[in-house]
């Protein structure tokens, strides 16, 4: 575990990067997340993939569809991936707990699926 501070705040982290309090995250703590897994910049895009993957975690307890994702944000069906690589780096910036059920895929490094 570790601690990060992100404006004034501390948070804490767990060995894999996964905020370990969801209620912790806020745009700062977000961006603060998004450089230690190597973005940077958010942009307006990204935040608003990762407020949905919030409220849709919050609602359904579960990781979202990557394409539902990208079509409730109005984005191209790829949004996820080409805004974050890879979709579990998303789910951490985004506050989310580590799944460990949940694995992705990918053959060419850009896309990725769900791997059941």
């Amino acid at each position: 575990m570790a601690q990060l501070e992100c404006a004034g705040k501390n948070v804490t982290i767990d060995n894999d990067g996964f905020l370990t309090n969801i209620d912790d995250w806020n745009e700062d703590v977000a961006r603060v997340l998004a450089k230690r897994e190597g973005v940077d910049e958010l942009d307006d895009h990204q935040i608003e993939i990762i407020k949905f993957m919030r409220e849709y975690y919050k609602k359904f307890q579960a990781f979202p569809i990557l394409n539902y994702v990208c079509k409730n944000v109005h984005q191209p069906k790829n949004c996820v991936s080409e805004a974050f690589v890879n979709p579990i780096k998303a789910w951490k910036i985004a506050g989310l707990p580590q799944a460990s059920h949940i694995n992705f895929e990918t053959v060419d490094g850009e896309h990725y699926v769900l791997d059941i």
